[in-house]
């Protein structure tokens, strides 16, 4: 049976990390903090559209802000990472242990020799 357990936060990243500028945005930030406005430099966007990608980021909690007087520094949260590397490891372990016994059973079966039909 499928383990239904939920992982919304989980959920939140991968929904986060699907679009191509909120990937840009936490590449960069992988770098260091950084002002919401250089952060938006790269980006052919408005100001706005980039804080909208950012309020995604922080509440699938990958990344975190302060704002300091007039100037918001966002920084990525690498315990949130963490998280999202321990559950793709998780699968990638379990299809390396299901390939490994398929490996083993093709080898087995491989030095049988096949039933002559006569």
């Amino acid at each position: 049976m499928l383990n239904q357990q939920s992982h919304p936060n989980l959920d939140l990243m991968f929904q986060a990390l699907a679009d191509p500028t909120r990937r840009g945005m936490v590449e960069r930030l992988s770098q260091g903090p950084v002002s919401v406005s250089e952060l938006a430099r790269p980006f052919a966007m408005s100001l706005p559209a980039v804080v909208q990608h950012l309020q995604m980021l922080e509440a699938s909690g990958l990344v975190s802000s302060e704002k300091v007087g007039r100037v918001r520094t966002v920084r990525i949260e690498a315990e949130a990472l963490s998280q999202a590397e321990q559950w793709i490891n998780e699968r990638r372990t379990n299809w390396v242990k299901r390939l490994d016994r398929l490996g083993d059973f093709l080898a087995a079966t491989a030095d049988e020799e096949p039933e002559s039909k006569l």
